[in-house]
């Protein structure tokens, strides 16, 4: 009998560590796409000077980057974290996650990449709805849907109706932690055939092989 899947991805995408799933998370997209949900948990959705802890961001990011080979790049220190008037909130990814989400879930993820991707490597600032825009209409494109850059910043910084639902998704997927008693992103719950397993932390930072082979261990075992 063939078992149901459910893979529920706890994130921010401001959240280094899930920058360093992020290989993992690319291969669960392909290989259960349809089965995959993402939980954005709204951890850095509340704004503050990024200025304020520039330093420790900067350090956390290099012991990823020592212990997973994640890259973080001297453009992303100087242009985003050294940025005089930046500020550190997720909430225009979340918000255009959000956004790309309502018009196919499939979008989700690979806007998650691309916009970690343009922070980490690139060195733009994704804490602000412009640079935000820009990598979503990108993967829209890249999908065969057609978006203004303009237009999209203007429904981030603007819609309060997707501001909302993007709102009441965090707090379902805060709830949603709560019930399973797990704390901290990334985080990636296995349901099989309603059954939750909470993936071990450290397989999520070793791409995906061992993951999926992990997750259809479950479905023999479970």
């Amino acid at each position: 009998m063939t078992k149901t899947i459910e893979l529920q991805y706890f994130f921010d995408p401001f959240c280094g560590w899930c920058y360093a799933s992020a290989p993992a998370l690319e291969g669960l997209a392909v290989r259960f796409p349809g089965q995959l949900r993402m939980m954005p948990s709204g951890l850095f959705f509340g704004g503050r000077p990024v200025s304020s802890m520039a330093d420790h961001a900067w350090r956390n990011d290099q012991r990823i980057q020592s212990l997973t080979g994640q890259q973080y790049t001297e453009r992303y220190h100087r242009d985003v974290l050294l940025a005089p008037d930046g500020e550190f909130t997720s909430a225009p990814a979340t918000l255009a996650l959000q956004a790309l989400g309502e018009r196919d879930a499939k979008l989700e993820p690979a806007f998650l990449h691309a916009v970690q991707i343009a922070r980490y490597i690139d060195g733009r600032d994704t804490a602000r709805e412009e640079d935000v825009a820009k990598v979503a209409v990108a993967v829209a494109g890249e999908n065969g849907i057609d978006l203004t850059a303009e237009d999209f910043a203007e429904k981030l910084r603007n819609d309060a109706e997707l501001r909302r639902r993007t709102l009441d998704r965090i707090e379902a997927s805060q709830g949603r932690m709560n019930e399973l008693g797990i704390r901290g992103v990334p985080q990636l719950v296995a349901m099989i055939d309603g059954k939750p397993t909470a993936l071990d932390g450290e397989i999520l930072y070793n791409g995906p092989d061992r993951l999926i082979a992990a997750i259809e261990d479950l479905t023999v075992t479970a």
